[in-house]
């Protein structure tokens, strides 16, 4: 079966500008894939006729579907349905229906409808129609050349929604897709290049409908399996089976599948044992609890936490030695030992994890150079800590320190489950 291949087109100079982020092409990618057609082409233009005209002039020659967004507004600097008309060599009409629906629109809230209102009925003759039960401007479908052009509005809200019960099922009813089945394996403390080497004899095997993608984040990988195929059933079975031929080789690194973050995987396992969990953060800032917190429910499982940025608070409130501090310094596995041991006990959780390093960029020394990291965990049983020897970058290296203490407290109640 011929793939159906596709390209998103985003329009408005707020997207290239920066002042808005363009989450439209993603999530429309998304659908798509979940549907059996193959993004493979995304662009922006601004709020220019030429600029658009010479995208659709290229997309046009190499996919079979065109969506676009944004530009559909009343005002003048939105020039979508106007530039849509040059290239389909038409004329915008005001169509009955579409008129019809926005004034509806406007008197159920108790507006009378304006003729700057009224011109969002104004449609390309040659389009098909689509209404927008979430807002003024009409979504419109072409078929022309046996290319689909599809035109939504930039709003997120109104765009998925068009899209999700008005444009999706029309494509399924015009296209023969093929049937796409994804599949993630999530790793974590593997570089993606020793991963790669891994499993290359797995992958070198692998058939020629099902590919793997490797898509490194933050001291994770995710290992993709995109399989193409007829039988969704058959699909899933082969590439389940793909997944627990390669495990045994990796299985140390895997945390979980899909839509699995460290972070739930970590709460998950710690709901099982009915533990607390706390935290002593320095170079982290308060980093890895605000990601421990951020799904509902983590007070289940999550006590607090205390940000010892300086060593007076280390000291009173963690219960760190202070010559332990003076003899082997803030930064050092005595002193981060000392701080996940002084979380659990000072904060009565089952559990304390700690960070302590040289973010960067200043602060790093001949011995102690930036990016050098010692995290901990620490239960009534044992207290584990490990040495990171990270990079110059800041952000990144309070990110990367976030999942791997993460990554610590996983293997550790996995040792003690």
């Amino acid at each position: 079966m011929k793939p159906i291949l596709a390209e998103v087109i985003t329009i408005g100079d707020e997207i290239l500008f920066g002042q808005i982020t363009d989450t439209n092409t993603q999530w429309i990618g998304a659908e798509l894939t979940k549907i059996g057609i193959r993004t493979v082409r995304k662009s922006s233009v601004g709020d220019n006729r030429e600029a658009i005209l010479d995208v659709l002039n290229e997309a046009t020659q190499r996919v079979d579907l065109v969506i676009l967004t944004g530009g559909l507004g009343p005002t003048k600097d939105d020039i979508t349905k106007v530039t849509l008309c040059d290239f389909f060599n038409t004329t915008l009409e005001r169509n009955p229906e579409a008129l019809a629906f926005v004034t509806k629109f406007f008197e159920s809230r108790g507006r009378q409808i304006t003729e700057i209102n009224a011109r969002q009925a104004d449609l390309p003759l040659n389009c098909t129609y689509v209404a927008n039960d979430w807002g003024t401007a009409p979504g419109m479908w072409f078929h022309e050349n046996g290319t689909v052009y599809v035109s939504l509005p930039g709003v997120p809200f109104e765009m998925k929604n068009l899209m999700q019960y008005r444009i999706i099922p029309m494509l399924q009813k015009h296209f023969e897709t093929p049937v796409i089945v994804h599949k993630m394996i999530r790793t974590v403390g593997i570089g993606e290049s020793f991963l790669a080497e891994t499993i290359a004899d797995w992958e070198n095997n692998l058939p020629a409908h099902i590919k793997l993608a490797y898509l490194p984040h933050f001291g994770q990988v995710r290992l993709r399996l995109t399989g193409t195929g007829t039988d969704s059933i058959r699909l899933k079975e082969e590439i389940d089976a793909l997944v627990q031929a390669v495990l045994p080789l990796i299985q140390p690194y895997v945390f979980g599948y899909d839509d699995d973050e460290l972070e739930t995987v970590v709460a998950k396992l710690l709901s099982e044992k009915s533990w607390m969990l706390a935290t002593a953060e320095s170079c982290t800032g308060g980093f890895v609890a605000s990601q421990i917190t951020k799904y509902s429910g983590s007070s289940a499982y999550f006590v607090g936490g205390v940000v010892s940025y300086s060593n007076t608070v280390k000291v009173s409130q963690l219960g760190v030695k202070p010559e332990t501090i003076s003899q082997f310094g803030a930064v050092s596995e005595q002193t981060v030992r000392e701080m996940a041991e002084g979380a659990r006990t000072v904060l009565g959780a089952n559990v304390g994890i700690a960070t302590s390093g040289i973010a960067g960029p200043n602060g790093g020394t001949p011995e102690k150079p930036v990016g050098t990291i010692w995290i901990a965990c620490s239960t009534e049983k044992q207290t584990v800590a490990r040495l990171l020897k990270l990079g110059p970058f800041r952000e990144q290296n309070i990110q990367l320190t976030s999942v791997y203490v993460l990554n610590l407290l996983r293997q550790t109640l996995l040792d003690e489950l």
